[in-house]
Order: structure tokens, then sequence, then C-alpha cells
């Protein structure tokens, strides 16, 4: 075959549209995160989880379904449920557009709390604040003090009730009320109603109102507020409005009556990480200058939220640079979080250049902060300079600990290794942790020493539990290496068992399922996973597998739920049916093109949903590539009933799709009406002109030829 006809065959394979892969929000971001850590990470999410579990059932079967669920599930509902519940019945509620539905949705929402109550839960703010802020939201003025009132029976101070009120009449605009309230903080009271003006003074704060809060100020006796919380609010928001000679009367009464150099530090960071549009250097000048014009010690909390803030802008070294310069003293504790964020940005050299520092400075490094560089070479791939760091760790005496054994053996490449340092660490008397063992699962399934890999859960050192969490591990890393009939089988003890195996190593058994094997198992992987972001994840990848094996029905009933999953997002299922055509295309074949025909005809009946424009792009290129006439007209329609205009592309993909074929005439008709202003376009249609024109001028030959023999016979 020639250069050129390779050449050409290459451009046509060209994908002209950027590929559905990279924009999943469902999908890349699960790929990406894996290919970077390519190993477990250790976090327990399972109180978060179980709230998401609770809002998926919530918005799912209603609030008394699900209390149903909890009972069946041995679940106690407490606090946190009930709020969940309810905000979730609110939420529904400020977003419906329909009153009747709204109505429904805050009676959910009282149904939950009076079963609260009924309970013996004590009324909090984390709940009764849900209602209050769903009032002020509407401006339902009469409710708001209906529901205050039948607050008031069951609390024995009523002083925070008074943040909500000065917030309802800021949201509905009654200046006579604000007015009212303001003139009551201002009066001189007793300590016993200090705490109600606290709360009135919190949210004119909030708000921003500069007028009142300047005339408020200039008479309240701020050292009188009894939580350094509300105090910092009040010095980020002289931050915002630029009220420093506020600031500096204030400092220096907290400095008369003794109010702590660790509070006063706070507060000085708060006014100024609220003033807004303030410069890296301007912000740490204005930070020190107040330091130094009070007499005050920079705290180590303060010096944390201050690197953290500026490190947030990725500007860790300038943030650095200034320390040194102004002769500052930050503590270990602050060394680490710098070194932390240089680790993150890549940039070994300056972690090191810092860790130095901090020996100049009379601190010691710890264990932590050389585990830092150490797991950051290692997620480079860089096991030569996390060797180093080991090396650094025993020229300056810093014993490691677990978490530095974890990375080194979840890092080994050999099974000596492994003994080497498991060895080692035994030899150290250094209690094995969890991620110790998960560690070795993964260094042994790496080096292909499965059934060790499997002896690792044997360990009587491993915590009941922890068990399942390890066991989950195991499961992840062995389907990731291809013994996924191992995975499941431990999948099946776990269930025996009635453990939970963890979403992500559900995710693993699913990605890594072979195409030709049972559809059942991976339906039955996906209802293990509650969580929502798992679920469609999940959700995705079965639905890939459908496709790829012409499942016509299930893929249609997964479609289903994902519409149902995203609430009508229509955005959301075009990139899963852009993804899902793609791959159709390139299945290429009749049998691919069949089932993208009849998958968009359910789209469209069954879904009712209207078909994005990729996804006829890719279906046009199926037709392409099963060389079908019929279709590809049938398609070019679609463009029109779905109301998208045609573009270049689409007069490029279908005049290759009547060149491939065989339609000549057609192809030139649609070929005069491509502009050829752009040399890549007029290379494509060259392109399609060398594959396809050679196809149908043999084909015309041949005809031909077989008609002169008939005549001549």
């Amino acid at each position: 075959m020639s250069n050129s006809w390779s050449s050409s065959e290459r451009l046509l394979t060209i994908p002209w549209l950027s590929r559905l892969s990279n924009h999943d929000p469902s999908l890349r971001r699960k790929e990406v995160s894996r290919e970077r850590k390519q190993k477990w990470v250790y976090k327990n999410t399972q109180g978060d989880r179980f709230k998401r579990l609770i809002k998926m059932c919530g918005d799912k079967l209603g609030t008394d379904a699900t209390m149903v669920v909890f009972d069946k599930l041995g679940r106690e509902t407490g606090l946190k449920e009930y709020n969940a519940l309810i905000a979730i019945c609110l939420e529904k509620a400020r977003n419906s557009d329909d009153d009747e539905v709204a109505l429904e949705n805050v009676s959910e929402a009282f149904k939950a709390f009076n079963k609260m109550r009924e309970q013996g839960f004590p009324v909090e703010e984390g709940t009764y604040g849900l209602f209050l802020l769903y009032f002020i939201d509407m401006g339902m003025v009469e409710e708001f003090f209906f529901f205050c009132g039948s607050l008031k029976e069951g609390m024995s101070s009523h002083s925070r009730l008074g943040y909500y009120e000065m917030l309802l009449w800021i949201g509905v605009n009654n200046e006579e009320k604000i007015r009212e309230l303001c003139n009551y903080i201002a009066a001189d009271a007793g300590e016993d109603d200090f705490k109600l003006k606290e709360s009135y003074l919190l949210a004119l704060c909030e708000s921003d109102r500069k007028k009142d809060m300047m005339q408020l100020l200039e008479i309240i006796d701020i050292t009188r507020i009894s939580s350094v919380n509300l105090v910092s609010n009040i010095f980020q928001s002289l931050g915002r409005l630029s009220l420093e000679s506020f600031v500096e009367k204030f400092l220096l009464a907290f400095k008369k009556c003794d109010y702590g150099m660790d509070h006063m530090s706070r507060l000085i960071f708060s006014y100024t990480c609220g003033i807004p549009n303030l410069a890296v250097e301007d912000f740490f000048l204005k930070f020190k200058s107040l330091h130094m014009k009070f007499k005050i010690t920079p705290s180590s909390a303060s010096y944390e939220k201050l690197i953290m803030y500026c490190c947030d802008l990725r500007k860790v070294w300038r943030i650095y640079s200034l320390i040194c310069r102004h002769d500052l003293k930050p503590n270990t504790e602050t060394f680490r979080s710098m070194i932390s964020l240089c680790v993150r940005m890549k940039d070994f050299d300056g972690a090191y250049t810092m860790l130095n520092d901090l020996k100049k400075l009379n601190l010691t490094p710890t264990t932590s902060i050389y585990n830092t560089i150490m797991a950051g070479y290692f997620r480079e791939k860089n096991s030569r300079g996390a060797l180093m760091v080991l090396k650094h760790m025993e020229r300056e005496d810093v014993k490691p600990d677990s978490q530095t054994f974890s990375y080194l053996i979840g890092n080994c490449d050999s099974e000596e290794d492994i003994t080497k340092y498991w060895e080692e660490m035994q030899a150290a008397r250094i209690e094995v942790s969890k991620h110790t063992f998960m560690a070795l699962i993964n260094a042994y399934t790496t080096c292909g020493q499965f059934e060790k890999a499997k002896q690792v859960l044997l360990d009587k050192g491993i915590p009941v539990k922890s068990l399942n969490e390890i066991k989950s591990v195991l499961v992840s890393a062995l389907a990731s290496k291809g013994k996924l009939p191992d995975a499941l089988n431990i999948y099946k003890e776990i269930k025996q068992n009635e453990g939970t195996l963890d979403p992500k190593a559900v995710i693993s058994l699913i990605e890594h399922f072979p195409r030709e094997g049972e559809l059942s198992i991976l339906l039955q992987l996906l209802e293990e996973l509650h969580d929502p972001d798992y679920w469609v994840d999940g959700c995705c990848r079965v639905l890939l597998h459908c496709v790829g094996n012409k499942h016509l029905r299930s893929t249609i009933d997964l479609l289903k739920q994902l519409k149902d999953k995203f609430h009508n997002d229509d955005m959301a299922m075009e990139v899963i049916f852009d993804e899902v055509f793609s791959m159709i295309a390139d299945e290429g074949g009749s049998n691919g093109l069949q089932i993208g025909l009849a998958l968009l005809q359910a789209i469209k009946d069954e879904l009712g949903l209207a078909p994005s424009r990729k996804s006829l792009d890719f279906l046009l290129t199926a037709c392409v590539n099963a060389k079908d006439l019929q279709n590809s007209l049938l398609i070019w329609n679609e463009y029109q009933a779905a109301g998208f205009p045609r573009n270049i592309l689409t007069f490029l993909r279908m005049y290759q799709a009547l060149l491939a074929s065989g339609d000549p005439k057609s192809a030139k008709g649609m070929l005069a009406k491509i502009p050829k202003d752009d040399p890549d376009v007029q290379r494509v249609i060259e392109a399609c002109q060398k594959t396809y024109g050679q196809s149908i001028w043999s084909k015309i030959k041949k005809k031909k030829k077989k008609n002169k023999k008939k005549n001549e016979t």
C-alpha cells in the first residue's frame, strides 16, 4: 500500500471534534485521579457518604419513607440525619416555582422537625436555623415570627434569634425596623441582653451595612463581646469596609484589658484577609505592621492561616521571602505547611531550602516534614529522590514512623525490598497501621505475588474495624492487575459476612471487568454504590459495557436512570450521549450502526430528549464506516429535525459518507456546498477523494468489464 494512501487514511481518522472522554466530569475526573496516584487513598469518608445517602433517599423516597429505611437498616436516626432531611425538603421548596410543591416540601420538613422533638432531641441552631433562613430568603415575615414563638418555649436563651431577626429586616429592606434594632443596640443596658445585641451586630457586619456599623462601633464596648469568633467576624467586616481606624481603636482597647496575644493576632489576620484586592506583599506588610505597632507577637495559628491564605494563591515563595526579610520566626508546623505546598507544586529544591533554613532557626525537622517530601517524590515516580529523603532522615537522626514505611513498602517493585523494609519496621518496634497493611497488599500485587497479597489478610495484627477497608484495597489491587476472578471471590466473601465494599473498589471491579463478562454481575456491582458521584461514575462505565456488547434494552434502562439522577439536566445527558455514540462510531460495522440508530430513536421516544450535535456527528461517522447510504441520508435529515444548522464539518462528513457508500453523483453536489478557503478543509477533501474515489473507480471498471463480457457472449 502506498504512502499517500496510508496518509489519506490517517487524515480521515483524525477526530475533527474533541473526544468527550476528556470532558466528562463523572468519568475523566476519576481516571485522572487514579492515573496520578496509582495507589489507594487512605481516607475515611464514611460519615460524608452517609449524608449523601440520606440526601439520595430523601430525594427519591421522601421523608417518611427514608425514616422507614433507616429503621430497617438498624440505623438510629440522630440529629445529623434529621437535619439533612430537613435541609433537603427546604431546598426543594426554595427551588420550586410551584407554590403547592413548595408548601408540600415545607410540610415534610416540619414533619421531620416534629418527630425529632417527639424523640427528645434538643432544638439547636443547626436545626432551627434551616427554617429561619428559609423564611428570610422567601421574605415570609409572619411565618418567621410564628416559628420563633414556638421555639422560645423550649429555649433557655433567645439571644441567638436576634441574629436572624436582623437578617430578616435587612432581607425585606425594612429600614424602620433596622433602625429600631440599631437604637436598641446603642442603648445602655445590663449584661443580660448584651448577648442579644451581639447577635444583632453580627448580622449587620455580615451584611456590610457600613453606616450603621460605624455609628454602633463608636458607642459599643467591643471588649464586652464574649466570643472571639464574633469579634473576628467584625474585624473581617472592618477590612472589607476599609475601616482601619476602628481596628486600631479596638486593638488598643483589647491590649489594655489583657485580651490575649493569640486572640489579638487572630483579629489582625481576620482584618487583613478582609481587605479586598490586596497583593501578597501588601497583605504581609499590613499583617506585620499592625503586630509591630501594638507590640503583638504573631501566634503560630495566625502564621499558619497567613501562609495558607497566601499559598492558596500559589505565592508560597513570596511569603517565605518576606518572612526571612523581616526576621520573623515561624514554628515547625508553619514550615511543614510551606514545605507541603512546595512539594505540591513539585518544587523539591525549594522544599529542601526551607528544610535547611528550619535548622538555622534551631528548629528540629519532624518525621512528618520528611514524609511530606518523600510522598511527593513517590507521586512523581521518582524513587531515587524518595530514598534520598530516607538518607537525610538517617543523617539527621530523625526516626521513621509507620507512615514512612507505608510509603516505602507501597512503592517497592521487588519482593526483596518489601521484606527488607518490613523487617526494618519490625526491628524498630514501630506499630503497624492499617495503611501499612494496605501498602503491603499493593506492593505484593505490583510484584505479581498475588497469594502473598491475599495472605496479608491473615495477619492477626489487623484491627477488626479495619478489616473490610483492607479487604477493599485487596479487591481493587487484584482487579487492576487482571485477577478479576480472585477479586470477585473476595467481594462475595465480604457480602456473605454482611460487610460493605468500599466504592473505590467497586469502581475498580467495574473498570477492569472483561468485555465478555456477564452483565448481571456488573448490574449487581452498580447496586453496591450509594454515593451519588460514585454511582454516576459506575453507571457510565456499565453503560459503555452494554453499548459495546449491543445490550440495547439495558443501555436504555441505564440512560433512564441517569436522566432521573441528573434531574433532567440536558447538558449532563448530552455529555453521556456523546460518549456513547463516540463508542458506536469507533466500533464500526453495520451492527454498531444498528444499535446506534435504535438508541437514537429511544432517546427521542422513551427519554423525551433531543440528540446532541456531536451524537449525530458520531452516528454519521458510523454510517461512513458501514458504507450505509440510506442511513447516512436519515442522519442528515436528523440535523434539521433537531434544529442544528449544518456546519462545514457536517458537510465534510456527509461528503465522506456519500463517497464511501458509492454515490459519487450526490457527493459531487455536496462538494459544491463546501467552502474551500481553508487549507485543512482542502486536505480533508483530497484525502476523501483518494481513499474513496479509487474504490468507486474500481467498481465502475469492474461493472464495465462485466457488461463487456456479457455483450461478447
